[in-house]
């Protein structure tokens, strides 16, 4: 486990406060290699774009099976766009952001949350999203005939069934992606830590 501990002196321990953490923590930010900067402040639109990705696959897969053929662009904007913004979101929430503000020192923790945010909202998100999107092309368009209200459950589980199958390897990625990052990301944060101190952050603070 790697975190920022308090200078200690033979007065007693040094307290620092949060705010005072979050900054320490910004100024080292800025002193990563631009490349370093780059990949942890755009790390969570990589995972949106392929949450974005899945969604459009789901989105195909469901057509397909329901024999859907109109409002193409209509289906494929909330899609795409919602598991994009979601998986920025949770992200960024999740890993980001504690990263950043010391709350996350735990490198399994980091790729956990990884692996969970890429295949649950990365992945499984856009396939229950795609569920209400396409059911209600294929009772406006008539394009399925669809089931009476005590059978709904069955009936979309029924359909789902394939979509999950071949969906699988996707999720499997989307974990494996999320554990990419998270861990690249935990990686950058302790090279942060690891910085030798710039006219002393403790003194800085102290001032």
């Amino acid at each position: 486990m790697v975190g920022i501990a308090p200078e200690f002196s033979p007065e007693g321990q040094l307290q620092i406060s949060k705010s005072e953490i979050i900054e320490l923590l910004a100024k080292r930010f800025i002193r990563l290699p631009e490349h370093e900067r780059k990949l942890f402040s755009y790390g969570s639109l990589f995972m949106g774009f392929n949450g974005a990705f899945a969604g459009l696959i789901a989105n195909s897969l469901f057509r397909r099976i329901l024999n859907i053929t109109q409002g193409r662009i209509v289906a494929n904007i909330p899609m795409a766009v919602l598991p994009f913004l979601t998986t920025v979101a949770t992200y960024n929430g999740c890993v980001c952001q504690p990263l950043l503000s010391g709350d996350l020192n735990c490198e399994t923790c980091v790729i956990v949350r990884g692996a969970l945010i890429g295949s649950v909202i990365g992945g499984l998100y856009p396939i229950l999203l795609a569920i209400p999107v396409n059911g209600g092309l294929a009772a406006r368009y008539s394009t399925n005939p669809l089931p009476t209200k005590g059978n709904i459950v069955r009936f979309w589980i029924t359909i789902s069934q394939p979509v999950l199958r071949k969906m699988s390897f996707v999720l499997i990625l989307q974990a494996a992606f999320g554990c990419y990052i998270s861990s690249r990301h935990y990686g950058i944060y302790v090279k942060m830590l690891q910085l030798p101190p710039a006219g002393s952050d403790i003194e800085e603070l102290k001032d």
